[in-house]
């Protein structure tokens, strides 16, 4: 009885020996396995996973004229194609800014300018005078437009005129070049032209009808 049962027993221990075995053999082989298959793997860089983000949008400025007839057209024009003067060593270019320590209020607004750079008619009409900004200075002159249709006045300084009285221009034709404000301002005075604008007479912000506006423009790639 003992001789068969200590064969029984060490047959016992012998199966369970190869049975652990076996089963570390299949873990081994399970893990060989799965190391070969993410191997095998490919993972996508980090760039390749962002999204392309879309080219910005480039706005240039630019100036719209009111259209006050309902012709689809504008009627007006900033007759420098810049923006208005900021605050320099001589105060604002803005309508209304105060002038002569406030005893003035100013009648126009400035649009700064290049001297010498070509300067056209903010509104269509007639040339109706040309005079002296300052009667003690006869260099530097204005030009005055008037539009009987729509009942609009201009007048622009500081401008060399290149039109004459009676003469009918059209908005945005040229009718002079700018002057340099230098010799009058010396010391930080931006170069302009003034636009003084006038419905029936009476002075109002050029502002009001010469918007300015960003526009898309399109762009070509490198």
């Amino acid at each position: 009885m003992d001789g068969r049962f200590l064969a029984h027993r060490l047959f016992a221990l012998t199966a369970a020996a190869m049975a652990a075995t076996m089963a570390t053999s299949a873990v081994a082989d399970a893990s060989i396995g799965l190391a070969a298959r993410l191997s095998q793997v490919s993972l996508s860089p980090l760039a390749k996973a962002t999204p392309t983000l879309p080219a910005p949008v480039v706005r240039e400025l630019q100036w719209e004229g009111q259209d006050i007839d309902g012709d689809g057209q504008p009627d007006f024009v900033n007759p420098t194609g810049q923006a208005p003067r900021t605050h320099d060593a001589y105060g604002s270019g803005a309508y209304g800014a105060s002038r002569d320590g406030g005893v003035r209020a100013h009648e126009g607004v400035d649009y700064a300018a290049t001297a010498g750079q070509p300067v056209v008619a903010p509104i269509s009409g007639y040339v109706t005078k040309i005079g002296h900004a300052y009667s003690s200075d006869t260099s530097l002159q204005f030009i005055e437009i008037t539009n009987p249709a729509l009942g609009y006045e201009a007048r622009v300084f500081y401008v060399d005129p290149g039109v004459k009285v009676g003469q009918a221009v059209r908005l945005g034709s040229a009718i002079g070049t700018a002057r340099g404000l230098q010799d009058k301002y010396p010391g930080g005075m931006t170069d302009h032209v003034h636009l003084e604008l006038a419905k029936s007479e009476r002075r109002f912000d050029a502002t009001e009808v010469i918007v300015a506006r960003y526009v898309p423009v399109e762009t070509t790639a490198d």
